[in-house]
């Protein structure tokens, strides 16, 4: 059965490389790299008040790592569901839950990879391997909520951009817990992205974020079931 949900993976993957649409995708963590690694540090040089900000930019950095493949995903599945597509995986030798693995194991462990390599590289913090690891488990969650949670919702692509910009701020909406008082910040905590941003921060001041990892994973772990009973009853019919 896993041969059969990798195969179907690397099928799936295959579809982002067949439109120049989503393609152009996929040179976004290039991007992003290019700015923490070269960009940021010449503008810290040149502009010491941006340095208390740096944990902040490194928040960022690690969240829109999940971007590119919660907008991929997004767009693929609202297209096989517009062209009806959707309906013949309701017949294939897999059970829905094994569905949705194939359909997010490369995204999934492409965009924690993604973020192992951005926090070892990025030259302004020491984050050992554990807590790297760790956070990057965790923030990797982003992908499948986003997609399944925007699918669960939409029938069409047009309805998909605009909840596409709505769920785009929804998941940065936490980073004004940055600039509230500190007795006030966890009132983000209902955005499950806030957890990891709390724990983003923790570790780059060498701090304990076990709490906040363990909130955070619960949460989404919670979240990602929900959301997948939703989308399982929709998007199928």
């Amino acid at each position: 059965m896993m041969n059969k949900i990798i195969k179907l993976s690397i099928t799936d993957f295959k579809i982002i490389f067949r439109d120049p649409s989503l393609r152009a995708f996929l040179f976004l963590p290039i991007l992003l790299f290019a700015l923490i690694v070269w960009a940021v540090p010449l503008l810290t040089e040149k502009y010491s008040f941006l340095i208390p900000y740096l944990p902040l930019m490194i928040v960022v950095a690690v969240i829109e790592n999940t971007q590119m493949f919660s907008f991929i995903n997004t767009m693929v599945l609202i297209d096989e569901k517009e062209t009806a597509v959707a309906k013949t995986y309701g017949i294939v030798p897999l059970s829905h839950v094994q569905y949705l693995v194939s359909r997010f194991l490369f995204p999934y462990l492409i965009t924690v990879i993604l973020n192992i390599i951005l926090f070892a590289v990025q030259p302004f913090f020491t984050i050992n391997w554990i807590n790297n690891l760790i956070i990057s488990l965790i923030t990797g969650f982003v992908v499948p909520i986003y997609v399944l949670g925007i699918n669960s919702l939409v029938k069409n692509r047009m309805q998909g951009m605009v909840y596409i910009k709505a769920f785009n701020m929804l998941v940065l909406i936490p980073i004004a817990a940055f600039f509230v008082p500190e007795k006030w910040k966890h009132l983000f905590g209902i955005f499950p992205t806030h957890w990891i941003f709390q724990s983003v921060e923790a570790a780059t001041q060498e701090s304990s974020f076990t709490l906040f990892a363990l909130i955070g994973f619960t949460y989404m772990t919670g979240l990602l079931i929900w959301i997948s009973r939703a989308f399982i009853r929709k998007h199928f019919i």
